[in-house]
């Protein structure tokens, strides 16, 4: 079995927690590629269905679930 070391770092009780803002390159993207699912859609919704599903999935998570580094 193998043996887990902890280095404990003590807190920083002086930083403020730095604010977070958007990316407007980021929403500018996601809205991108939803005008892009709405135009396969109504050009041939069978046919492009995949591609539909693929956008679809990158649009619900910040990278697409079926990228894996193994293949």
């Amino acid at each position: 079995m193998a043996k887990v070391f902890t280095i404990p770092v003590p807190p920083k009780i002086g930083r403020k927690p730095r604010e977070r803002t958007p990316d407007p390159r980021y929403v500018d993207g996601q809205r991108l590629l939803v005008e892009a699912m709405k135009y396969l859609a109504q050009a041939d919704p069978v046919a492009n269905r995949t591609a539909i599903e693929l956008l679809s999935e990158h649009v619900r998570t910040r990278f697409r679930m079926s990228d894996s580094p193994l293949g």
